[in-house]
């Protein structure tokens, strides 16, 4: 009967299930980002904002679209976390991938080019069409 009460305790404040929210606007400058670099790289955007383990084709450009994340919007690694629906150090060790990568001219320019479109489109003054 203690076994079967703990167990039901366990249950009631199980934190795996916890998800941090995510703001609209956060979405869509992921959903850019992935987009982005769909476009320039064949991926699928569909595959690339699944969760758990992916292979290696669609794992790449994600990881590619989560450093663009957190190098063009000046996101953390945690709130990149938080938007991708991935652990923080998963975010670090894609990120640290891209960043070895850069040795490769394409990638390189590839995510310079990258950066520069994101730079462009959310840089000030934003047009309020509401009005």
């Amino acid at each position: 009967m203690v076994s079967a009460l703990v167990q039901k305790n366990r249950e009631a404040f199980a934190v795996e299930d916890y998800i941090v929210p995510v703001s609209e606007e956060d979405r869509i400058k992921a959903g850019l980002a992935i987009h982005l670099v769909a476009a320039r790289t064949g991926a699928r955007p569909s595959q690339m904002m699944g969760r758990g383990r992916m292979h290696p084709r669609t794992a790449r450009p994600r990881w590619v679209a989560m450093y663009l994340s957190h190098v063009a919007f000046g996101w953390t690694l945690e709130r990149v976390s938080h938007v991708f629906g991935v652990n923080r150090a998963s975010v670090g060790a894609a990120c640290r991938w891209v960043e070895d990568e850069r040795d490769r001219r394409t990638l390189d320019d590839l995510l310079n080019e990258l950066e520069t479109c994101i730079q462009a489109l959310y840089q000030p003054p934003v047009l309020d069409l509401a009005r």
